[in-house]
């Protein structure tokens, strides 16, 4: 016999089925689908396109004292492409796979985890909150369904925070998404890595390759990489050796400082020493780190190696939550216990779309409902199991009422 499952599974699989796959996202059938969404509910739908072809949807639940800030809810409705021939499924039909293993059911589909989850999961919450009669919290609560997060939220969140829209939303506190963990806790970011892509370029004097020539474009990129990678190791190993009595690190990978070496690009033919030679980095900066000192340090690096540093993506606002003596993140503590989860806070270690709006002192916490759950964001078989979404709605549940209902 077959499993029945709830409707809100059914809902969940219809959002993942909608192929919202970078570079072509199909957001016009996503916003059709959330504004029907919203409609059942009974939620004031509004779409903001700032971006032509990048629509970002506004679903509004009307609290009883419109004087109080407002309770956001944000989920991304891009996801990323996928390798189809790496994957046991196809990535967006949301198969449904029983694990023998376990006895737990497998949904499995591109976006499962990274973040299709949470926005399905605060929609299904409203819903049960108003199928148990709750049809108006203190709050006004707002979900935010934004594109292009996976691609640098510059036509997403970037823009939108800065547009009267988002302010007009007044809004008190944040929720974003976090990161399944493998251990039985759900992960609560309160801050985030500053994500810095640069790329240094050398130029230097060109030649046939049987000649010594000097002042050539590869020795003074080395020595930009060397120091980078010198940088690199550092972190490593203070990240890998800072350790407490039990052996345990007291650091995480959010409390240092990543380089990776990601392009490297010179030379035409082998036999032709190359004018110009490119490397270009992927810097996760730690939010203790002064980043008007750091971004010194790499004009700096490119200057005394006579290289020249473009600074592709760089970050400079205060991402990181306080919270100490702060109400809202107690309010989600003691949901959370209510609700019989464990949480763990941590700095994450990527990039979301709070990192536009802590700067505007709009407390954000990222957390998505995955405990005892393999990290597959980005990855091929990425899935989250039936028992997990529907325990995240049960959370969601609990957080959102209490969130709403502070006075």
């Amino acid at each position: 016999m077959a499993t029945e499952f709830p409707a809100s599974v059914r809902n969940f699989q219809r959002y993942l089925q909608i192929k919202t796959m970078q570079p072509n996202p199909d957001y016009v059938s996503c916003v059709e689908f959330l504004l029907a969404q919203g409609d059942e509910l009974g939620l004031q739908g509004k779409v903001h396109t700032l971006v032509p072809g990048k629509p970002i949807v506004v679903l509004t639940w009307p609290g009883r004292n419109p004087d109080l800030p407002t309770v956001a809810l944000n989920s991304h409705t891009d996801v990323v492409p996928v390798y189809e021939e790496f994957w046991d499924h196809d990535p967006f039909a949301a198969t449904i796979v029983p694990d023998s293993g376990s006895g737990e059911h497998r949904i499995v589909a591109r976006g499962a985890q990274d973040m299709k989850i949470v926005g399905m999961c605060y929609l299904e919450a409203i819903r049960e909150l108003q199928r148990t009669g709750v049809t108006q919290l203190e709050r006004t609560v707002h979900l935010l369904f934004v594109p292009d997060e996976e691609t640098g939220s510059e036509d997403g969140m970037k823009k939108f925070v800065h547009h009267e829209a988002f302010h007009a939303l007044r809004i008190g506190v944040f929720l974003d998404e976090g990161i399944s963990n493998p251990e039985d806790a759900y992960k609560v970011f309160y801050a985030e890595r500053a994500p810095w892509w640069v790329r240094y370029t050398a130029h230097g004097n060109t030649g046939h390759g049987s000649q010594f020539i000097n002042h050539t474009a590869i020795p003074k990129l080395l020595n930009v990489v060397n120091t980078l990678l010198d940088f690199r190791a550092k972190e490593e190993q203070r990240l890998l050796h800072d350790v407490k009595e039990d052996g345990q690190s007291r650091l995480r990978l959010g409390d240092v400082t990543t380089v990776n070496l990601t392009m490297l690009n010179c030379g035409k033919q082998v036999n032709v020493v190359p004018e110009c030679a490119e490397a270009s980095f992927d810097i996760r900066v730690c939010p203790t780190v002064d980043l008007v000192q750091f971004e010194a340090w790499l004009h700096k690096l490119a200057d005394t190696n006579d290289v020249q540093l473009d600074i592709i993506q760089s970050y400079k606002g205060k991402n990181l939550t306080p919270l100490e003596n702060n109400p809202w993140w107690e309010c989600i503590q003691a949901a959370s216990k209510e609700a019989g989860i464990a949480l763990d806070t941590d700095i994450f270690p990527a990039a979301t779309d709070s990192r536009f709006v802590r700067p505007l002192g709009i407390p954000a916490f990222g957390i998505s409902p995955l405990r005892n759950t393999p990290i597959l964001l980005h990855d091929h078989n990425e899935y989250v199991t039936v028992r997990s979404y529907l325990e995240g709605i049960q959370f969601y549940q609990k957080v959102i009422s209490a969130l709403g209902s502070m006075k």
